[in-house]
């Protein structure tokens, strides 16, 4: 078996900047700006991992963003601790959630918002007692 590590999540934008933005504002991720191949390119640092960036203009022979649930990538969760405040904030913010915070089993609350492009995003709050 080949030993492997996370590397990045790879997102396509028709509006990087605004996804960035999202990102940054909502959920607190460090917004790279750089130059590659002579063009500007963003990515993103969040909870550890890098999330790039690629923008999408008419004639690329892009699709359009699947609506959730579909098959493939469904979602990636992040970590977080005390999810109600977590949501009561991304709510005030204007953050749309397609699953509201609940109890999944003893422990576990989660909940799901849509991000850019529709991109499902899962909050989850693991009480370690019960890991």
């Amino acid at each position: 078996m080949p030993h492997t590590t996370w590397d990045h999540v790879h997102l396509r934008s028709p509006d990087p900047e605004a996804t960035a933005t999202w990102f940054e504002r909502m959920l607190g991720a460090q917004v790279i700006r750089s130059t590659q191949q002579g063009k500007p390119r963003i990515d993103l640092k969040l909870g550890g991992q890098m999330i790039f960036i690629a923008p999408v203009t008419a004639g690329d022979g892009v699709n359009a963003a699947p609506v959730t649930p579909y098959q493939g990538l469904d979602h990636f969760g992040l970590a977080v601790s005390g999810i109600d405040a977590i949501a009561a904030e991304l709510k005030n913010k204007g953050v749309e959630f397609t699953k509201q915070p609940h109890t999944v089993r003893p422990g576990t609350r989660i909940c799901f918002l849509r991000g850019p492009q529709g991109v499902s995003i899962e909050l989850l709050d693991r009480d370690p007692k019960y890991t």
